[in-house]
């Protein structure tokens, strides 16, 4: 009877341990890319703009410390030559359209102070009469799965 005992509370205490890990972990999988995230949250509505130009670069980089790979372009418009970060590598590697070095884009986001030098961080690219969506008008990023209800 007292051996039945311990067997309940351990598997009640491990059923927890994996519990509480899980939850835990439902952050994790956006990579540091979602919308709870310091990069994220240099999104600003206030500041969304619209620039169109040619794709100089597309590189991978990291925006932060713990997160996973990204992808951003170097875009040259009449004005000025600036950095596009357009989101995780996961995500981008799974769009049926890719971008490459010569294309000419209409790049709509927000223009972000990185690293000391402007940049835009990407909510939606529009190429070949096609629109690729980055981000919502509220700046949530498409592969963030779970939305707070209004």
């Amino acid at each position: 009877m007292k051996s039945t005992g311990f067997m309940i509370a351990g598997a009640f205490v491990l059923c927890l341990a994996f519990s509480t890990g899980a939850a835990a972990r439902m952050g994790e999988g956006s990579g540091g890319w979602g919308m709870g995230s310091n990069y994220s949250g240099m999104y600003d509505t206030s500041r969304v703009e619209t620039l169109s130009g040619e794709v100089l670069s597309v590189d991978e980089f990291k925006p932060m410390k713990g997160m996973s790979k990204g992808i951003h372009l170097t875009l040259k418009t009449e004005k000025e030559t600036i950095p596009v970060h357009l989101g995780p590598e996961w995500f981008l590697e799974k769009q049926d359209t890719s971008i490459e070095k010569g294309n000419m884009l209409e790049v709509t986001g927000s223009r972000v102070s990185f690293d000391g030098k402007h940049a835009i961080i990407a909510a939606e690219i529009k190429k070949d009469g096609q629109t690729l969506k980055l981000r919502d008008a509220n700046g949530v990023p498409a592969w963030s799965g779970w939305r707070r209800q209004q």
